[in-house]
C-alpha cells in the first residue's frame, strides 16, 4: 500500500515520543474506520496482533466503536430475537 509522509510540528514541552504519537494517530484512524488494523499496525511498526493489544492502553476500542454503541447493538439484537 502506498504511504504518504506527513510532518507534524508539536511543542517540545509535550514530551511526546514518536511511537506514542504514531499510536495516537493510527489508533484514532483505526477507531474511525479509516484504517484496517493491519494498516494501522504498519504505521506504528508493530505486528497486527501487537497493535490490537496496545489499543486499550491508548484508550481506543478494539472493536472500532464505543461501549454505548455495543450496548445499543446488543439491545437491538435482543429485540430482534424476540420477533
Amino acid at each position: 500500500m502506498p504511504m504518504e509522509n506527513i510532518t507534524i510540528t508539536i511543542p517540545a514541552s509535550t514530551q511526546t515520543d514518536p511511537f506514542e504519537l504514531k499510536m495516537l494517530v493510527a489508533g484514532g484512524l483505526y477507531e474511525k474506520g479509516k484504517l484496517t488494523a493491519g494498516q494501522a499496525a504498519e504505521i506504528v511498526g508493530l505486528s497486527k496482533r501487537a497493535f490490537i493489544e496496545m489499543l486499550g492502553k491508548y484508550g481506543f476500542s478494539v472493536f472500532g466503536y464505543t461501549a454505548d454503541e455495543a450496548i445499543d447493538d446488543f439491545s437491538d439484537l435482543v429485540e430482534w430475537r424476540r420477533l
